[in-house]
């Protein structure tokens, strides 16, 4: 066993599916197993046998489901996370930090090591039925995706629908997943009783840049038919062009925001990429793995929306950046909005329906 900062790296290259590259050192821990350097970086054996490779899932029991957020750069105050660490792969993803709060590595053990909440909406019925829980926003998720490859087996968010559902308090939802249709029967519930609001994230309309930027994601016509149902459902669709990644998808927000209109969205945003803690040491990795030919060039314009780092910390800044090319992206997401989505709806939530009884009305 070593203390050292050096970093341990498990190339997942024969691993299908996955989009971080290597394990950075967890700084929580004193000990790392590092790995001979004559096995430059891996050991081919242990991607050999299919049953190394596979998804590991642990439960954990939380005495809370609500995890509070202090971020002036939100619009909310309270998100449900049913999983820690997501399948989905995404390399840019900001969640990837808190799994080294598991005592887990941010890159390949995120995707690998997923921890369930199966006591999830038990926790959630609780908090409703005290009796001094006041109605306010809450989203589903805040950090790793609800709807991520382990909900269509371990249904969590589905069974929490089902609570808000039951004492009609309002829930956000935020995927990537055309899994979001499976539930198609509460949302409807909620919807008419103006209980729920629907994002859908969708980053580039190329299937093959998303197969490596998020490998386990809906195919990209999965999201936007996922776009149409809802909304034909009459259930009003935001999509998050999320992230913005300048020098790799930047040039598709005309095409992006068309797409996502003529496929029945109300409204729009979108977030420039940042890359902090151990996250720009992981895309970076990736993006020299995947795309050498351009990876200095994505790098250096990452950098030159954040002041000349991969990282942002800044209220106000972190979400847009700032610079040239940052207010580049923003004048083409504004004249596309104004061409395509000249008219933003933002659905009202009914916070006033809240039953802490969780019984039905009569009258």
């Amino acid at each position: 066993m070593k203390k050292t900062p050096a970093v341990y790296i498990t190339r997942d290259d024969k691993g299908k599916g996955r989009g971080a590259r290597l394990n950075t050192p967890n700084p929580y821990l004193q000990n790392r197993y590092e790995l001979p350097e004559s096995s430059e970086g891996y050991d081919p054996e242990d991607f050999a046998d299919e049953s190394k490779r596979k998804t590991d899932f642990i439960e954990i029991f939380p005495k809370s489901i609500l995890s509070k957020n202090n971020s002036p750069d939100l619009s909310f105050d309270y998100s449900i996370n049913p999983y820690s660490g997501c399948e989905h792969g995404c390399t840019y993803c900001y969640a990837r930090n808190s799994h080294e709060y598991w005592g887990f590595s941010a890159g390949i053990d995120f995707e690998k090591k997923i921890l369930i909440k199966k006591n999830a909406s038990a926790l959630l019925e609780q908090t409703f039925g005290k009796g001094n829980w006041k109605a306010q926003p809450i989203v589903l998720s805040g950090n790793t995706d609800c709807y991520q490859p382990a909900e269509n087996h371990f249904r969590i968010t589905r069974s929490l629908l089902e609570v808000f559902l039951k004492f009609e308090h309002p829930v956000s939802i935020i995927t990537k997943n055309a899994l979001i249709l499976r539930d198609l029967d509460l949302l409807t519930a909620l919807n008419e009783k103006k209980l729920v609001r629907v994002t859908i994230s969708i980053t580039t309309l190329r299937e093959e840049l998303r197969r490596i930027m998020e490998p386990r994601t809906s195919a990209i016509q999965k999201r936007l038919e996922a776009v149409r149902i809802l909304s034909e459902k009459g259930i009003a669709v935001h999509v998050n062009l999320a992230p913005i990644v300048p020098g790799l998808n930047s040039d598709e927000i005309f095409d992006l925001v068309k797409a996502c209109a003529a496929s029945g969205a109300t409204s729009a945003s979108y977030i420039v990429v940042r890359l902090n803690g151990r996250i720009g040491e992981i895309f970076e990795q990736w993006v020299k793995q995947t795309l050498p030919e351009r990876a200095d060039k994505i790098i250096h314009l990452i950098q030159e929306t954040h002041g000349g780092t991969l990282r942002e910390n800044r209220w106000g800044v972190r979400m847009k950046g700032e610079g040239v090319f940052a207010r580049q992206i923003e004048t083409m997401f504004r004249v596309a909005m104004k061409k395509y989505l000249p008219q933003t709806e933002v659905p009202q939530l009914d916070f006033s329906r809240f039953n802490p009884g969780g019984q039905l009305k009569l009258f």
